[in-house]
């Protein structure tokens, strides 16, 4: 006879499926349906997070008094499991941090290079400028809008490309394991690579500023 469901509860590391596709039967009629004679897990619940210390060191003094020495059992609880995983995302974001400075710079240094080249390239186009009354200021923001826009288009396809990753790994997910995208760290991503675009390419555009207009003209 059915006395009674589950409450719908928040999911945590798994146990959530105690709730969702399990049922609470008599120890005596385990043992009668299933053959053991013994129980894979128990659970306990705490008072309150103050109390899980004590309650998990007097659930191991039970275990304890009711079992041989030798027997083979583990005691824990979610507080050591969550600061593990604090522990283990902690480096893991170091590690990633560490990863996306050493992305940055090689792209700024990249987009640097290009804007360098592109300055050599354009050097008459420069001159002519100047020559008809483009002032130097105005040269100095078209080459870093330039540089702006070129770290900001690649930010746009990284974000994509993984916006697209994350869809195609929820669809292997369980339903209750959720792979938020935030929009502020979209926001931050591309303001960052617009940043040092801007920054990487204020070098070549100072330097195309400042060619003389004389000698502009006369690069060959």
């Amino acid at each position: 006879t059915v006395i009674g469901v589950f409450r719908e509860r928040v999911s945590t590391f798994g146990a959530s499926e105690v709730q969702r596709e399990s049922v609470l039967v008599p120890f005596h009629l385990m043992r009668y349906v299933t053959g053991r004679e013994y129980i894979k897990v128990l659970y306990a619940q705490a008072s309150s997070a103050e109390a899980v210390a004590s309650v998990t060191r007097d659930f191991a003094d039970v275990l304890r008094s009711r079992h041989r020495r030798d027997a083979r059992y583990q005691v824990e609880n979610l507080t050591g499991l969550l600061a593990a995983a604090q522990k283990i995302s902690a480096v893991l974001t170091l590690t990633l941090l560490a990863v996306a400075f050493i992305a940055l710079l090689v792209s700024g240094i990249g987009i640097m290079n290009v804007m360098l080249v592109s300055v050599t390239e354009r050097t008459r186009e420069i001159g002519v400028r100047k020559v008809v009354g483009a002032r130097r200021l105005t040269i100095l923001a078209q080459f870093l809008i330039e540089a702006g826009v070129i770290s900001g288009l690649g930010a746009l396809g990284g974000v994509s490309l993984a916006v697209s990753a994350i869809i195609l790994i929820r669809s292997f997910l369980p339903a209750d394991v959720s792979l938020p995208i935030s929009s502020l760290s979209i926001l931050v991503a591309i303001a960052a690579s617009a940043s040092v675009g801007l920054v990487a390419g204020y070098l070549p555009a100072r330097r195309a500023a400042n060619l003389p207009p004389v000698d502009a003209l006369r690069y060959e």
